[in-house]
């Protein structure tokens, strides 16, 4: 509890429209707290004023802007702070009346409630390391490495072949990777080896792989098995680099792979150029005529569903080769040419040459007569379908994710060990020796020792995740970052970028889990959760709903919290039913009293008077929050008998929440979260996900008390909608005046 609490009213921006009377016997007549006011909180005098008075107090609360805007100015070293949104909130949001300041009020009530109910937080410090490791010794790992040591942190850098350097190693030359992006460039990756080795900050393991991985940011215990020697340290985060495979062109049949000697892949066409030739598998005489074949296998869902997105550059690069190997002609068969950005200025200077000839087209056939093949192509630019002589057809393959997704559950799917492609939110737990034994087959790289699974759980196409949006690099493992190709196909310019985006991103990490913090998107939050086991009954809704892997439990099902790394986001605080997780800062206590704080007018009114009803919107931080801050700064309105509250995530929204404010006399109760499913946006992957499937057993409860689900509404709403979220609450409001007032309201 915070026993000194200052109470703090701005009257800028308009807010002096409100009765500051009013809201100052609030604070005194209900809270016994004098409060002050100012006419600019925000100023040098108000900020002074501030963190004068916060050396003698444990809580502050500021009513003035909403608490998404001068979060630095209003933050006092350790002093927790609680804002009341009495500008976006309120007076820019509202016709200024008695329902207006009635919400004012209310706002101030639920501020100096949630302040006095919050506890100081202690963050979790342990003895940490802050080397990190980079997993790859491709260009991307190569890079990454090398950045690290730079900023003076040391790097493990570990690479499972005898060589570094990757596939990029294999390249006779590679596109641009500076301006002016117009011209084929020397293969830079054997520079990037001998700054490797020759900086003293990096330790090299080739021919190496992971054992495993255990531990928590900060505090990562990693067993390297290198040549059958066990290697053993500590490192504090991760870069995962381990690049991109192959698509198996085995499956491409129909393209003539397999079946006709003279049809490769661009890799095997790459390896001829380095080589130093460009012949026919055949008969190895000169290539002269060559065919290239764009998204072979791919944005196909028999093969690889989406854009590789580098294949056009790379076969413009290769048509280049056969102009200088043979002076020949190339020819492209392509269904868009992608070439995005400054990319197209490649694209352009390629187009000048001569011999370099491109079509949009389909592949109706490619057979062979009398040694060599003619491509047939159908539905091209000109109109017609043209029969291409060639000595080589080379087939664009796409680019996969190293990293696996894998079912453990074998009833799921009986005859697959991985399904690369499928979507899988979350790995699924190892239940059985025998599920050992199939991940131990599956090959991971990373075999992280969480209760989540081996490795980086990723999206439907294999590629690891957070939130691709807003925060690139992020994995759903707290201090572990993808970087590269293994995160999304991409060309060497921009592997290079990501590799310099993700070593910052863990170094950031290393820094902030020393000092108990957590990382995006509660960035510096040292608050954690606190379980009290005495009380838990094994039921593992917070070990199985955990999107981060921040729970592991033992034989008997009970959480073994790894403080380190969670992200704050809460959902472990809404899936117990027994409620006994809490934050110091966020906690059953303090919200169930911030909703009881709100003033519900006499049940006895006259039955069609509006002013009889309430209304609550738990609103997610992340996106609703802001949607409706931009509405405010619009000028759009809602219904001022709606109280915001905001919550670190849906997911983080217990169900006791609802059964309060409905015990309260509450009329309905909306739940403002992010998109969810295959394309979510929720900054904590599930929360909006997890909270609609509770609200079903909240409807459930619902009809048994007599009460109408409708009540109860969960809405998806994106950051970018906030000309639609006030029409949404409205919306809301009116059906819930349609069916009438609580019944309990009173009680």
């Amino acid at each position: 509890m915070m026993e000194k609490v200052g109470v703090y009213i701005c009257t800028g921006c308009d807010i002096d429209k409100l009765d500051i009377e009013r809201l100052k016997n609030v604070a005194k007549e209900e809270f016994g707290i004098e409060p002050k006011v100012h006419p600019h909180l925000c100023s040098q005098e108000g900020v002074e004023m501030l963190k004068n008075d916060a050396a003698e107090l444990d809580a502050l609360v500021i009513a003035a802007c909403s608490p998404r805007v001068k979060t630095a100015l209003f933050t006092f070293d350790d002093k927790y702070v609680e804002r009341a949104n009495l500008r976006e909130g309120v007076v820019w949001s509202h016709d200024i009346d008695e329902h207006a300041q009635e919400l004012a009020e209310d706002y101030l009530r639920i501020a100096i409630t949630k302040a006095q109910k919050a506890e100081k937080p202690e963050p979790y410090i342990e003895e940490v390391s802050k080397d990190i490791l980079v997993v790859g010794g491709g260009v991307t790992g190569l890079t990454a490495a090398l950045e690290i040591a730079k900023a003076g942190y040391k790097a493990y850098l570990v690479e499972k072949e005898p060589e570094l350097g990757g596939w990029v190693a294999k390249y006779y030359k590679t596109l641009p990777i500076e301006p002016p992006y117009t011209r084929i460039e020397e293969n830079p990756v054997f520079k990037l080896i001998e700054e490797v080795k020759a900086n003293e900050n990096i330790e090299i393991y080739t021919s190496a792989q992971i054992d495993s991985i255990s531990g928590q940011p900060g505090m990562f215990d990693v067993v390297l098995n290198q040549n059958g020697e066990k290697v053993q340290f500590r490192a504090g985060g991760i870069v995962v680099a381990t690049g991109w495979k192959p698509y198996d062109a085995t499956a491409l049949e129909e393209l003539g792979y397999g079946k006709f000697a003279d049809v490769v892949t661009n890799l095997e066409f790459e390896e001829m150029a380095k080589n130093g030739k460009i012949i026919r598998k055949s008969d190895g005489s000169e290539a002269k005529n060559v065919v290239f074949i764009q998204c072979a296998g791919q944005r196909d869902e028999n093969h690889l569903p989406y854009c590789s997105s580098v294949c056009c550059l790379v076969s413009l690069k290769q048509a280049k080769y056969v102009r200088e190997f043979t002076n020949g002609n190339a020819f492209i068969i392509y269904k868009d040419m992608r070439t995005p950005g400054l990319w197209e200025d490649f694209y352009k200077e390629m187009q000048q040459d001569d011999g370099i000839y491109l079509t949009k087209g389909d592949i109706k056939e490619i057979k062979e007569e009398g040694g060599k093949l003619t491509v047939i192509v159908t539905n091209t630019l000109l109109g017609e379908d043209i029969a291409i002589k060639a000595d080589l057809v080379v087939l664009a393959t796409g680019m996969v994710s190293t990293l696996k997704g894998l079912y453990t559950v074998k009833e799921e799917f009986p005859d697959e060990k991985t399904v690369p492609y499928k979507h899988i939110a979350e790995l699924h737990p190892i239940k059985s020796e025998e599920d050992i034994e199939i991940i131990k087959q599956a090959g991971h790289i990373l075999n992280l020792q969480y209760r989540q699974g081996p490795e980086l759980p990723t999206l439907k196409y294999g590629f690891p995740d957070s939130n691709y949006i807003c925060f690139p690099y992020e994995s759903r493992r707290l201090g572990i970052y993808a970087a590269g190709a293994v995160r999304a196909p991409m060309e060497i310019a921009s592997c290079i970028e990501d590799a310099k985006g993700a070593a910052l991103k863990a170094i950031q990490a290393v820094e902030l889990v020393a000092e108990g913090k957590t990382t995006f998107p509660r960035t510096g939050d040292i608050d954690f959760p606190n379980f009290f086991l005495q009380r838990c009954t094994q039921c593992k809704r917070c070990t199985e709903e955990c999107p981060f892997g921040a729970l592991d439990e033992d034989e008997k099902g009970t959480p073994m919290p790894n403080p380190l790394r969670c992200r704050r986001c809460g959902i472990c605080f809404g899936a117990c039913p027994e409620r006994i997780i809490s934050f110091k800062t966020y906690s059953i206590d303090q919200m169930a009293s911030a909703v009881k704080s709100i003033y519900v007018p006499d049940p006895n009114w006259d039955e069609g008077a509006e002013e009889k009803f309430r209304f609550i919107v738990f609103a997610c931080e992340n996106d609703a929050l802001p949607a409706l801050d931009m509405a405010a700064l619009n000028g759009k309105k809602w219904s001022p008998l709606v109280r915001i509250i905001p919550v670190r995530c849906l997911g983080s929204v217990n169900t006791v929440f609802i059964a309060d404010a409905l015990s309260k006399g509450i009329d309905g109760v909306l739940l403002l979260g992010c998109k969810y499913g295959e394309d979510y946006q929720c900054h904590f992957i599930r929360g909006s996900e997890l909270a609609n499937r509770r609200m079903e057993n909240v409807a459930e409860t619902l009809e048994r008390l007599m009460l109408e689900k409708e009540r109860v509404q969960v809405v998806e709403v994106s950051i970018n909608e906030w000309d639609k979220v006030t029409e949404i609450i409205d919306n809301f409001v009116n059906q819930i005046m349609e069916i009438g007032a609580n019944p309990y309201k009173g009680f």
